[in-house]
């Protein structure tokens, strides 16, 4: 029986990396609003509630609440995102906008497993956490040639729970990261007033490293109807992207933050679930991210610059309601704060992650006593920031004379299976 287990465990996870090594665009900064289809349903909401193996992605202690099997995703992503040079505020005759759309399409795969043993519980799941994608076939002055930038992210998460009593179960998962990232057509940066390391700051076509962290999680039910769960994401230090060493801070590290979620679900009615959660992402603390463009240093040096990235803050309320034994219904809500400041616009047009609002819909069609389709979409209301060309900042960059929008659909469906 083990030795099956093993082979399926196996090959789910052979099925699964051979095509979760896609492109996300995200949410809530670099990160989706949600893991799993049901929770992007309810606007990302999975701390406290264990929905399905999905939700192992999300806290690691869900592993003990939901059932044995699997769940499989595809999700079909929409980003609009371009960027606007205000050049009346230098007088000159008309704004210029830059359309970063050249891939529009994205394929976003999800799957995850889980197996309960005597003393604890095993799952694993694999997805995408981040990731980012410009493409501008009219290069916004940055070099010649098409410009933009394409970052991949991918988890892999095998967990471990066990229940302290009926009621509440303590979880871990090792992260094991690889992401990849290339830009083209930055040449303006690629010499030695701007970057610390000449020649690997653009064109250099992917390069990839690996990562280990970890997440830990508490889920627990306070009363017959109230759930809490609590869960706490590493930073996991990656190995540096030696062909872009000219590009990010310190000769190419390009770090995944920690984050922090608390979350509560509320059966309020026999077919009526409200879930919420608080997740705090830390991407301040990455120099890749969170540095200053405007420090008076080259890029790829010491404490470089980077996008000058505020953390995040993202607020996810929804509610299920459970309309026929066979179908349930799901709407959510997702308020993010916006990570780029307006003083760091014309750096963020190679990662234009100005989004705030989102609004999902969702609903769960049971097949059988074992399985069930899981419908999402998720709509990414347009937001912008505009460029601060007040003050002439320090360091390389000039004024931050772009003004970016961003704005988002998507739409997936997920199988749920149960042994």
């Amino acid at each position: 029986m083990h030795a099956s287990i093993l082979r399926q465990s196996r090959l789910s996870t052979a099925i699964l990396l051979s095509f979760t090594t896609l492109p996300v665009f995200a949410t809530n900064g670099l990160a989706p609003i949600g893991l799993g289809m049901e929770h992007r349903s309810l606007g990302g909401a999975a701390t406290a509630y264990a929905a399905n193996t999905s939700s192992i992605a999300s806290n690691p202690a869900a592993t003990s609440f939901v059932e044995d099997g699997f769940d499989v995703g595809l999700e079909i992503f929409q980003p609009k995102r371009s960027a606007t040079f205000n050049g009346k505020a230098f007088g000159m005759p008309a704004d210029v906008t830059y359309d970063g759309n050249g891939k529009q399409n994205f394929f976003i795969p999800e799957g995850s497993y889980k197996r309960s043993f005597k003393q604890f519980d095993f799952g694993i799941a694999v997805y995408g956490n981040g990731g980012m994608n410009t493409s501008y076939e009219k290069n916004p002055n940055f070099g010649t040639g098409k410009a933009g930038v394409d970052y991949q992210q991918l988890f892999v998460a095998p967990t471990f729970s066990y229940k302290l009593n009926d009621n509440h179960a303590l979880g871990v998962s090792a992260n094991l990261v690889y992401h990849k990232f290339k830009a083209e057509g930055l040449q303006n940066f690629d010499n030695a007033q701007f970057s610390a390391n000449p020649g690997q700051v653009t064109n250099n076509g992917y390069d990839s490293s690996t990562g280990i962290g970890f997440s830990i999680g508490w889920q627990g039910k306070l009363a017959p109807n109230l759930s809490l769960g609590a869960a706490y994401r590493s930073k996991v230090s990656m190995g540096k992207l030696d062909q872009y060493s000219g590009l990010f801070a310190n000769g190419g590290e390009f770090d995944v933050p920690a984050a922090l979620s608390l979350g509560f679900a509320w059966q309020a009615a026999p077919n009526t679930l409200l879930v919420g959660d608080v997740q705090r992402i830390n991407y301040s603390d990455i120099a890749a991210i969170g540095n200053s463009s405007h420090r008076p240093v080259q890029f790829g040096g010491k404490d470089g610059p980077g996008f000058g990235w505020k953390d995040v803050t993202a607020v996810k309320l929804g509610l299920k309601q459970q309309v026929t034994p066979q179908m349930a219904i799901m709407v959510g809500y997702n308020k993010g704060t916006n990570p780029v400041k307006s003083s760091e616009t014309t750096v963020n047009v190679l990662a234009p992650g100005v989004a705030e609002q989102h609004l999902s819909l969702g609903a769960e069609w049971q097949l059988d006593p074992k399985s069930s389709l899981i419908a999402s979409f998720v709509h990414t209301f347009e937001n912008e920031t505009k460029g601060d060309t007040t003050v002439p900042p320090p360091g390389p960059i000039a004024l931050d004379a772009y003004n970016l929008k961003m704005k988002q659909n998507a739409i997936g469906i997920a199988y749920s299976h149960r042994f």
